[in-house]
């Protein structure tokens, strides 16, 4: 079988193939060029490597150390101003837990010298108590409470342990054979001087009671006691009607009250 060939086909045909070995050589140029890139890139990065390995000269790289980057993760100059940094909050946090705990001791220091309170009574009496030839303070000798101990069942006199204010209560009960007269009257005293008082002065009730309550501001050492006064008398089987009792309600740090 014969073939015809023109000039122009061949013309053509030649065409082509001059295209694709031009094509094909700018992709193999293209390609070397990529890996001489590549090749200069690993060198220049291979380069720095050596060249900060190798200095010898102070490094100043924002706090990061240069030489020793390129050796091992995590190694830089500001590990020093860490640790410092890590010392000084282990010393505050160990100075702040002393602190609180310096803190915690003072506040049950505090709630524990706000635990102040007693109740007393007078103990069972066959005869009257008085009457005196003068004011006579009232020994509640039987005691049922004294938290704090500010209490003293000898003298009948309550000595404040701080500065507060108290809370006082007393009741007074007294009781006489029909037709004898009642008489009886006693006051609470402040470091000498009354504050409150009550009293019962007839001869139609031979029995009564009576209660006083009041809120004093008191100094560390003020003394708080119940006085019957010259002349009156309890009398009766009154146990447990003639009390005294008194409490701290709050402390107070001034004596500007």
């Amino acid at each position: 079988m014969k073939s015809y060939f023109s000039p122009q086909t061949c013309i053509l045909s030649a065409g082509k193939s001059l295209c694709c070995k031009m094509r094909n050589t700018r992709h193999t140029l293209f390609v070397i060029g990529l890996l001489w890139s590549s090749v200069r890139a690993e060198i220049t990065i291979s380069s720095l490597k050596a060249a900060a390995v190798a200095w010898e000269g102070e490094v100043t790289c924002h706090k990061w150390d240069c030489e020793c980057a390129f050796r091992q993760l995590g190694c830089c100059c500001a590990s020093k101003d860490l640790q410092e940094a890590d010392d000084q909050i282990s010393s505050r946090l160990m100075s702040l837990s002393s602190r609180l705990s310096n803190l915690a001791d003072n506040v049950l220091e505090d709630i524990g010298g706000l635990q102040v309170s007693f109740t007393a009574t007078m103990s069972p009496r066959t005869s009257c108590f008085g009457p005196f030839n003068n004011n006579f303070s009232i020994p509640y000798d039987d005691v049922i409470l004294n938290q704090g101990h500010g209490y003293n069942p000898a003298l009948g006199v309550f000595t404040a342990p701080r500065a507060a204010l108290y809370s006082f209560s007393f009741s007074v009960y007294s009781k006489v054979e029909t037709g004898e007269k009642l008489s009886f009257k006693a006051q609470l005293m402040r470091d000498g001087e009354a504050v409150v008082s009550t009293w019962e002065d007839n001869r139609e009730d031979p029995e009564d009671s009576s209660t006083q309550t009041v809120l004093l501001s008191l100094d560390q050492g003020s003394q708080v006691y119940v006085q019957l006064l010259i002349g009156r008398r309890l009398c009766g089987d009154g146990a447990g009607l003639n009390s005294f009792s008194g409490s701290l309600i709050y402390p107070l740090h001034s004596k500007n009250y």
